[in-house]
């Protein structure tokens, strides 16, 4: 059942790779709910991805671009409005990626070369895509732009590496292009922090099963998945949330607020 919460809204959705990805659940229900947006990926990532299936389901452009390159953004921007026939409504910056991760370095023994390399991915990238939006007035009054983010942020996980201080810089630009864009556009800028979630890109973090299940005991309402994730997404990008901005945003079952659970006493005094 849907309720046409985005009708007549545009928009653009970044980083939907695979039928896993919280980017391409949000997409389809995105479209669901009256919206029509365009697709886009980093090159090498359109290539492994199936994007091209998506944007079938949902009648979309998919057009290239690498967050972290300025002109990559202008040229999205600006054929996204061409292609939407005007401003956008709502964005969604789902982007992440950490080299040292991938090439299992100890987080006492970083590559600082590639350290740089995941801020500018993982972080940079979103005051980027913001600050391209900005100078291209791009963006209607009331406009909803998220990134999705982790706990980690706030919290150690060993194995999160990098990534860690990453998404504490994202939300630290949410909270300050929130300001900026809300005084200038009225426009809301918020993180959410998803719980532990089976993406390509996540279970690719090392011990990632073990975060799962930890949460899914800490959570009195389990883990969130990726489509309860995209409901919410898609909750934010209307007009039912025109007041929230500058938040980091919890969606993880009730973890961030728990202790310990009684699953995990069980557990541990057996």
């Amino acid at each position: 059942m849907t309720h046409q919460i985005l009708k007549g809204k545009k928009g653009i959705i970044f980083g939907a790779l695979d039928e896993k990805s919280i980017a391409w659940k949000v997409a389809l229900k995105a479209r669901e709910e009256g919206a029509i947006f365009t697709l886009t990926n980093a090159p090498i990532a359109l290539r492994m991805g199936e994007i091209n299936k998506l944007a079938e389901l949902c009648d979309a452009k998919v057009i290239p671009a690498d967050a972290t390159s300025i002109e990559d953004l202008e040229k999205l921007f600006q054929e996204s409005m061409d292609v939407l026939g005007g401003k956008l409504d709502f964005v969604l910056h789902s982007i992440g990626m950490s080299p040292n991760v991938r090439k299992g370095k100890s987080y006492g023994d970083l590559n600082y070369d590639w350290f740089l390399k995941t801020l500018d991915i993982s972080a940079l990238s979103f005051h980027k895509v913001m600050q391209t939006a900005e100078k291209a007035d791009a963006m209607n009054e009331w406009g909803s732009i998220l990134a999705l983010s982790y706990i980690a942020a706030q919290r150690n996980f060993p194995d999160y590496s990098d990534m860690a201080q990453a998404k504490a810089v994202l939300e630290s630009i949410a909270r300050s292009y929130g300001y900026r864009f809300g005084k200038s556009k009225n426009v809301r800028v918020n993180t959410i922090s998803q719980s532990p979630t089976k993406t390509t890109a996540g279970t690719g973090v090392g011990g990632f099963d073990v975060f799962f299940d930890y949460a899914e005991k800490m959570s009195p309402l389990g883990n969130a998945s990726a489509e309860d994730c995209a409901n919410y997404v898609v909750s934010l990008f209307s007009d039912y949330t025109r007041m929230v901005t500058m938040q980091n945003l919890m969606h993880d079952g009730g973890f961030s607020s728990s202790g310990i659970s009684e699953d995990l006493v069980a557990q541990l005094t057996k």
